[in-house]
């Protein structure tokens, strides 16, 4: 036995102790798992660790996995997992930054037997994730009908139909009767997960589809051809990944077909897929409005390397606030005139930014999701347009009245006010007009939000606001 598994009296018991432990107030059952395990490591405690660990879900240990601070403890813990087979699941369920940290410095041979369960897909996102070289090797550990089925996933782009799919599907030629196809069904161990049964031509053309129940409510010699439905709705093997997310949403479909150019069948995309993509460009686009990437939500970057992927972003801000003062300097007499002006200046710029950022961030979320499609385009900017009015009016018969009672100039509080709206307004318009258009140039509209809506709506709401006062200078005096 190794010195770390020989267990000191105090921690005889430390096993039982842990499992009786409740979260404290605001603290999460992951968050004291993740404790337990830190503590467990820290005393050495191998053997409990083991145990732990037998009771939980592969999911659950990939993500005590990801959350713990060193390599070292992430590769302990992994080679704790008992069998290949769960190792290889939890392999699976563990996020891109964490599987070459536990694969680091590991046989190619071991890594190949802890794949040979694996989902081609599943198999094609470890390895894409791992240095070309190590990748390839392992591809000729395993069998050729694997490596074939990994290597075809691999030609295609990440993010796309083909990149996400599996080849573990079912299909059946269109004369096969619905007796052949009950046997072949109850034969088909490989296959992912059967949802649908889909149909071919001699040529593997996919012609049609149907389900398990109407299978199961026809004569035994009916053909397949007789029965499926021919409308299937498919995708092709370069279709983003995020319109197949949109249209396996719209239909409810459990699986979707994937086809090449010819409508040759190749893959199939299943619905637990689906559930990670979604997630993934749902958190691709709140990056994207932050200026941050995927490495830093894992933290898994420097702080030399995050700073200049930020630096751009920021620097967007910073010649924003440059403008800005530029615009002050420019209407300088006017604020000398009437220093109270000054006052207001923040809240005019705060508020149109606000207002502007709530606008594009609906707008990209309904493009995002197919929500908002482009035809939709004037419905929505009208309704922006109209919601901006309501919280100008609003917003602006308030500072009215602050104005008023603050410096005592009833003037200058219907000035701030009219400025207000009139900004409102420009803002809304800007942050739906925007994303629009740089969705009609194929570029992500997430983009559109953050520091560029902020940025351009505090400009155009001190212009507006020191454009106005200037005009009616003679009154504010």
């Amino acid at each position: 036995m190794q010195p770390t598994d020989r267990l000191r009296p105090a921690e005889k018991d430390l096993l039982k102790d842990l499992s009786k432990e409740t979260p404290e107030k605001g603290q999460s059952k992951f968050e004291l798992m993740l404790a337990s395990f830190q503590r467990l490591l820290r005393r050495g405690a191998i053997t409990n660790l083991g145990k732990m660990m037998g009771r939980m879900h592969p999911a659950d240990v990939a993500k005590i996995i990801a959350h713990l601070s060193s390599q070292k403890e992430k590769r302990t813990v992994f080679e704790l997992v008992r069998g290949e087979a769960e190792r290889g699941k939890v392999l699976s369920e563990l996020d891109q930054g964490s599987v070459p940290q536990v694969l680091a410095d590991m046989p190619v041979s071991e890594v190949a037997a802890l794949l040979k369960d694996l989902g081609p897909d599943d198999v094609g996102d470890i390895l894409g994730v791992l240095p070309e070289e190590q990748a390839q090797e392992i591809l000729t550990l395993m069998k050729t009908e694997d490596s074939t089925e990994i290597a075809e996933i691999l030609k295609y782009p990440k993010d796309t139909a083909g990149g996400i799919m599996t080849t573990e599907f079912f299909s059946l030629p269109e004369d096969a009767t619905a007796q052949e196809a009950i046997r072949r069904l109850q034969q088909a161990t490989d296959a992912e997960m059967v949802f649908y049964i889909y149909v071919t031509d001699k040529d593997e053309h996919l012609v049609g589809v149907l389900s398990l129940r109407q299978l199961l409510t026809v004569p035994p010699g009916t053909p397949l051809k007789n029965i499926m439905a021919t409308d299937v709705m498919s995708v092709a093997v370069d279709v983003d990944q995020e319109e197949v997310a949109r249209q396996v949403a719209r239909y409810n479909l459990l699986a979707i077909p994937v086809v090449e150019k010819d409508n040759t069948l190749v893959g199939i995309i299943t619905v637990d897929d689906v559930v990670d993509v979604i997630r993934e460009e749902a958190t691709e686009d709140m990056l994207k409005m932050a200026g941050a990437t995927e490495e830093d939500a894992f933290m898994e970057s420097s702080s030399l390397d995050s700073s200049r992927r930020r630096l751009p972003w920021l620097f967007t801000n910073l010649l924003g606030s440059l403008v800005s003062g530029w615009i002050l300097w420019l209407f300088r007499f006017t604020i000398q005139e009437v220093v109270a002006i000054v006052t207001f200046i923040p809240v005019i710029a705060a508020m149109g930014g606000n207002v502007g950022l709530q606008s594009s961030t609906l707008i990209i979320r309904g493009l995002a999701t197919g929500r908002i499609e482009l035809t939709d385009v004037w419905k929505v900017f009208f309704r922006e347009v109209r919601i901006g009015f309501i919280l100008g009016v609003t917003c602006g018969v308030l500072l009215t009245v602050v104005g008023w009672l603050w410096h005592g100039q009833w003037f200058l509080g219907m000035v701030v006010g009219a400025s207000l709206m009139i900004a409102f307004l420009v803002s809304t318009s800007m942050a739906t007009i925007m994303p629009v258009v740089l969705k009609r140039l194929g570029v992500d509209p997430a983009v559109a939000a953050g520091p560029f809506v902020t940025t351009a709506n505090d400009i155009s709401g001190i212009t507006i606001y020191l454009a106005l006062s200037t005009l009616l200078l003679e009154h504010l005096r």
